[in-house]
């Protein structure tokens, strides 16, 4: 949808003759012939840039820029003057005007300079959404099941197909969808997202489609609604199986016709946006019940991605842990905390039934109250969940009958006991007992990290080339051999 441009000026021709070239290019256009007019423009209709003259009766131009910016801070504003002087374009910068351009203006300056303050307006808005997104992670884990979802991202991201993603709460379905805007060709372009079960259902949609001013109560100006918003991009609807069912007729006919009108108007705007959409029910189950389209399942459920439970990935607990700990002690101000593998043993114990949100959560928990600088068993048992939800990980029972447990039963889960130390042998000399332990340790983290020497070297806090060097002199080979020429090179 273009970009809508106020001029305000005093002159009519110029109004004119403005209008004119910024149409021609493809802008929506709003004029006022004064300060106030130009007001109350901003006020009521959407504007995505102003072009402001300086010398206007009743209230001049700059007393208008301060106005604006006090309402409107994001607002990119132009100012011009057929008598401008240096303290003037001077004071226009210190009051927040984007640009300063003299009469006659130039037809290539001002396309430039509107092109410029809207390009600069926009890459504003998306570093404050960056900003907001500040300590989200990309998706984490190299498992059997993201494997798949990377492969599937890749293959539907650069499509224009609508995704539906399904997945329990917290098993990082926006992440998805964010993943598969940034590997499409709107990626440039606006990654909207709107809550679909967190927004009253009598402002659904206004917060859709947008409204006038005056079309509710509580409308006092004109608003863009998030398929606007949206135009050129991806709108994300979260939660969509919590839609009211006569927003999910009207959310229909926008995707079938790629049209809208805001609540309260009469014009029709054609918007081209791609929906992502996610939930946490069972949608088809939803139909069957009568609370759900199945004519718009079928428009959203182009191609279907499905987020894996943490319980189903525990292969990636691991890689999560580590960039969750080291994001949550950079936030909080403390030393980067270590996890003995012990602790670990506690934190796989675990099925988290509010999956990767819930992890993240416990892991800042550790970083805010952890001892340090290596975590403990006995500390991560202290702060972690001592229940879990079996229903999700455990074999049904074999027979029903009184005193057989239920499968949605949920029991305690004994935190499991530390590995016994190496014992004391009074056949062998101490050196030879050192080494056995060692072996067993070198060995154990080895298995602990499927063979990834530089992850188990990290857990037991040895430099790379000092744990090859013990696994050479302990006589110890990989799992796939010997070590590596690069292995070797590495024990120097």
């Amino acid at each position: 949808m273009a970009a809508v441009v106020l001029v305000v000026d005093d002159e009519r021709n110029i109004l004119l003759t403005l209008s004119q070239a910024l149409q021609v290019e493809g802008y929506g256009v709003e004029l006022a012939a004064s300060g106030q007019l130009g007001l109350d423009v901003v006020a009521n209709k959407p504007v995505d840039a102003v072009l402001m003259d300086v010398k206007m009766p009743d209230m001049d131009g700059l007393t208008a820029l301060a106005k604006l910016r006090a309402a409107r801070p994001d607002l990119p504003i132009i100012m011009m003057s057929g008598h401008g002087t240096i303290d003037t374009a001077v004071k226009a910068t210190q009051l927040g005007a984007r640009d300063f351009l003299e009469k006659p203006i130039s037809r290539d300056r001002l396309l430039l300079a509107l092109k410029n303050a809207l390009e600069l307006k926009q890459a504003v808005e998306e570093l404050a959404e960056l900003k907001a997104e500040l300590g989200r992670f990309d998706m984490v884990g190299q498992g059997a099941a993201m494997q798949r979802i990377y492969a599937l991202i890749q293959r539907a991201a650069p499509s224009e197909g609508r995704v539906l993603i399904t997945g329990e709460n917290g098993s990082g379905k926006e992440l998805i969808a964010r993943a598969v805007h940034a590997n499409s060709r709107r990626k440039h372009k606006p990654f909207v997202k709107l809550n679909c079960a967190a927004v009253p259902h009598e402002l659904i949609e206004s917060e859709l489609f947008g409204h006038e001013k005056g079309a509710f109560t509580g409308a006092v100006a004109a608003r863009r609604g998030k398929f606007e918003l949206a135009d050129g991009g991806t709108l994300f609807l979260d939660e969509v199986g919590d839609m009211p069912g006569a927003m999910q007729a009207k959310l229909l006919r926008v995707l079938q016709e790629g049209e809208l009108e805001r609540v309260g108007g009469a014009d029709t705007l054609k918007v081209d946006v791609r929906v992502v959409a996610a939930t946490n029910k069972d949608l088809e189950a939803e139909i069957a019940a009568g609370r759900f389209r199945e004519d718009l399942y079928f428009r959203l459920n182009v191609v279907q991605l499905h987020a894996p439970p943490l319980r189903e990935r525990k292969e990636d607990l691991l890689p999560l842990v580590s960039a969750f700990l080291e994001e949550a002690c950079r936030k909080n101000g403390r030393k980067l905390l270590r996890l003995s593998p012990d602790a670990l043993q506690v934190i796989q114990a675990y099925d988290y039934p509010g999956n990767v949100r819930e992890l993240r959560n416990l892991v800042e928990r550790l970083a805010i109250l952890g001892e340090g600088p290596i975590v403990s068993q006995a500390d991560c048992a202290a702060l972690w969940p001592k229940r879990r939800n079996v229903s999700q990980s455990l074999p049904a029972p074999t027979s029903v009958g009184p005193g057989a447990p239920s499968v949605a039963q949920v029991v305690e889960v004994p935190v499991p006991p530390a590995p016994p130390p190496p014992r004391f042998r009074a056949d062998k000399p101490f050196r030879e007992q050192v080494e056995e332990a060692e072996r067993e340790i070198i060995l154990g983290a080895l298995q602990y990290t499927r063979d990834n020497a530089t992850e188990a070297a990290r857990l037991l806090e040895l430099e790379r080339g000092h744990f090859y060097k013990k696994m050479k002199g302990l006589g110890l080979k990989r799992a796939g051999g010997e070590t590596s020429v690069a292995d070797d090179a590495a024990t120097g």
